[in-house]
């Protein structure tokens, strides 16, 4: 009988003792609170901007502005030297001047993880000619996604919460490229290769298409159908008493007269 009681009190403080962790840290936990409201990512201009280290999880990238009104404006520092893509630096530098979130997400330090940015996907640090720095994180897409959690210039706010910024999608394709997609296309000033074939030289004059007759020495016949040309003279058409060479022998038949009576 002592054994069972002694159960009974065993089970009802492994109860209490689960039901105090699970009010405590579960319930009682905070819950992330969304706060839409529309906003500019960053308030610099694009000109304001001196250099960008990107860095992904295969790669870092530093890129440098040049100050140049020419071709390239931008130059890779590393992993090398050479110059950077115009189109593609400055598809990023658009999102970054341009970008917008509309909701902003506020979440505990223990909550990074769930959004990705403990371990982001990509940071890209921004140094302005002023020499202030920002920092944008980008971590996980949302459950649909449509946008990316994301954080500006980290910091902790009273009460240990940080700020999430839901931002485009684009991030994530302007970021994610090859190292040979960075640099500028080589131009080797040779003009390009119209697309319309020519036909082969071989040294040949080209065969006109009008088909010519055959020259063999001979004329051509008419075609117009002639008499054969014997050497007679063609006989005429009318009647005539045959010329034998003969002069016609003249009729001197007298009337026999009539036996008078």
């Amino acid at each position: 009988m002592k054994l069972q009681r002694t159960t009974l009190i065993l089970i009802l403080l492994a109860l209490g003792l689960g039901g105090f962790v699970y009010f405590h840290e579960i319930k009682n936990a905070p819950e992330p609170k969304e706060v839409k409201q529309q906003q500019k990512i960053f308030s610099f201009k694009e000109d304001d901007v001196q250099s960008l280290t990107v860095k992904t999880q295969n790669q870092t990238l530093n890129l440098e502005r040049t100050d140049k009104s020419e071709e390239p404006k931008w130059m890779m520092k590393s992993p090398e030297v050479a110059p950077a893509s115009s189109a593609i630096v400055g598809y990023l530098m658009n999102l970054l001047v341009e970008g917008k979130s509309d909701r902003i997400v506020s979440i505990s330090p223990n909550q990074l993880a769930e959004f990705g940015l403990d371990q982001p996907q990509t940071t890209i640090d921004i140094k302005l000619k002023n020499q202030k720095t920002h920092q944008l994180i980008l971590g996980k897409p949302d459950f649909n996604r449509r946008f990316l959690y994301a954080q500006i210039d980290p910091q902790n706010k009273p009460g240990g919460n940080n700020d999430v910024l839901l931002v485009s999608t684009d991030f994530e394709n302007a970021v994610n490229r090859e190292l040979s997609e960075w640099k500028q296309p080589i131009d080797d000033g040779k003009k390009p290769t119209p697309s319309i074939e020519k036909p082969i030289d071989d040294g040949k004059k080209p065969t006109p298409n009008t088909a010519k007759p055959i020259d063999d020495g001979k004329k051509p016949t008419p075609s117009i159908e002639k008499s054969t040309d014997d050497g007679k003279k063609p006989t005429p058409s009318s009647e005539t008493s045959i010329d034998n060479g003969k002069k016609p022998t003249p009729n001197t038949d007298k009337p026999t007269p009539a036996n008078s009576k």
